[in-house]
């Protein structure tokens, strides 16, 4: 605790300017990147803005609470990846299958039908050398104007880190996990 007094300066500068859209990069080690996403996937659904999710390692499979109540509010929702890898049988399937989802989401974001498009675990995938971060940067950098994109992931590569307006990192400090606790519907998923 500290005995530090509140601000009472107002810290809104006059120099500040609208802009038309910006990306957001939750990264780091810690839990909340995701989460933090669809909480601006909410936010932007009360605004009235089409939004789209494209999850990178999720697949159809998963039973997760935010696919659930976004596609009931009418995100356009692609579980697109085919779980941990650590699971799968058949990386280089997999790595196919990264290609023809970022297929799928760069032209999600080409299309400008969305005013917010989150690309969940994407960092991944370029980090795992399954998708280019120079496409990546580049589809990011000539959305179209009014297209907010989200990225999620560990590791943000720096080329993304570049171009982004605003990068959260998000750091482990303690987690459930840590002592033998599995991830629990409705908190984690």
């Amino acid at each position: 605790m500290t005995d530090e007094p509140p601000p009472t300066d107002d810290p809104i500068r006059p120099e500040l300017r609208r802009a038309p859209s910006v990306v957001l990069v939750n990264t780091g080690d810690g839990k909340g990147k995701s989460t933090a996403a669809f909480g601006v996937m909410l936010r932007a659904l009360a605004r009235g803005w089409n939004v789209a999710v494209c999850q990178f390692v999720k697949s159809g499979d998963w039973k997760v609470g935010e696919e659930k109540l976004g596609r009931e509010l009418g995100v356009t929702w692609h579980a697109l990846g085919d779980g941990f890898t650590w699971d799968s049988n058949d990386l280089e399937a997999d790595r196919a299958r990264a290609a023809e989802a970022w297929a799928v989401a760069s032209g999600i974001i080409a299309a400008g039908e969305h005013h917010v498009v989150v690309l969940d675990e994407l960092t991944y995938l370029c980090n795992w050398s399954w998708l280019d971060t120079k496409d990546v940067v580049d589809a990011v950098t000539n959305r179209p104007a009014h297209v907010n994109i989200v990225v999620t992931g560990r590791d943000a590569p720096a080329g993304l880190i570049d171009v982004a307006d605003t990068v959260t990192e998000m750091r482990h400090v303690k987690h459930a996990y840590d002592e033998g606790v599995r991830a629990m519907r409705g908190i984690d998923y």
